[in-house]
């Protein structure tokens, strides 16, 4: 039987990119590809932007699939990168907000600095990068890898991130993001769930001594533990970490539509683990779907 809210025979998907940010489809194409994958809940989690919410919840009402409210904070300790989903946040708290907006005007300038550097070398231009993107859309290094591949200097994204745009590239350009405790603290002041993403890839900085207790003391709730980048070996350490800190565990595909080889629903998350999140999350509302003994979805 279905518990009340969701349907907890059908996998859960809690992390997915639309347009809004780094992914290719729109927030709504991205549910109605959710559903036909045999999806029951999704979560869209777009970097720093809440903007594809309303679009998501719509087609998910549409299509008769629950949808979770998310977003991805990027953050990082002592330049590392560190990502912290939010799950269920007040969309119009002021503090979350103006964080959000100047990681993304941040996002933006780096960018911009980087395409005039590349273009010193390839032929490569910011109209270039502007046309790999939606208006308003958190512009990031993967629309400056899609112009890349556009322009044909490199296949696609991977190669251009393992070149070209990697750190070490010569082309590289840092961009402000807050620590994780200081998004965390966001995160929960809006109402929201905390969740530290990928933790053994671009969260891995977090797996230092004393950080993952620095980031439960400022009241991280749970771990994306089943994950494509996180190895079995760092998915047991996380097991046991969430264990004796009672965390929350998660696990998702943390889809980007063909920007990722990623595909919906190859890691999912427990009913159980939802639920403990719809409790604690107060600051929006989930669309769920409801299922009734017959497996009907009923709203």
């Amino acid at each position: 039987m279905a518990i009340r809210g969701f349907d907890e025979s059908l996998p859960i998907d809690l992390h997915t990119h639309s347009s809004v940010s780094d992914g290719t489809e729109p927030p709504g194409a991205v549910i109605r590809a959710a559903a036909a994958a045999g999806l029951g809940t999704v979560a869209l989690t777009d970097h720093d932007s809440c903007a594809g919410w309303a679009e998501a919840a719509a087609a998910a009402r549409e299509a008769g699939i629950s949808f979770i409210p998310g977003v991805e904070f990027s953050t990082q300790i002592d330049r590392a990168s560190v990502h912290v989903l939010g799950y269920l946040v007040d969309p119009a708290d002021a503090d979350l907000l103006a964080s959000m907006t100047e990681v993304r005007e941040s996002r933006l300038t780096r960018a911009e600095r980087m395409v005039e550097r590349i273009g010193a070398d390839y032929p490569l231009t910011w109209q270039d990068v502007l046309d790999e993107s939606e208006p308003d859309a958190t512009i990031g290094r993967p629309h400056i890898a899609d112009a890349l591949v556009r322009r044909g200097i490199v296949g696609d994204r991977t190669e251009a991130f393992e070149g070209i745009l990697h750190w070490r590239g010569g082309y590289y350009q840092p961009h402000r993001a807050p620590s994780p405790v200081e998004a965390i603290g966001l995160i929960r002041a809006a109402g929201g769930v905390a969740v530290l993403a990928h933790p053994a890839s671009r969260g891995k900085a977090a797996l230092r001594p004393g950080w993952m207790r620095r980031l439960v003391d400022a009241g991280l709730q749970g771990l994306e533990i089943d994950h494509r980048e996180n190895d079995e070996v760092s998915r047991g350490l996380l097991h046991e970490y969430a264990r004796k800190l009672d965390l929350l565990v998660t696990g998702s595909s943390d889809y980007h539509g063909t920007g990722k080889p990623n595909r919906l629903g190859e890691h999912t998350t427990a009913p159980e683990q939802l639920r403990r999140i719809l409790e604690l999350g107060t600051g929006s509302r989930p669309e769920l779907a409801v299922a009734d003994d017959s497996g009907q979805q009923q709203r």
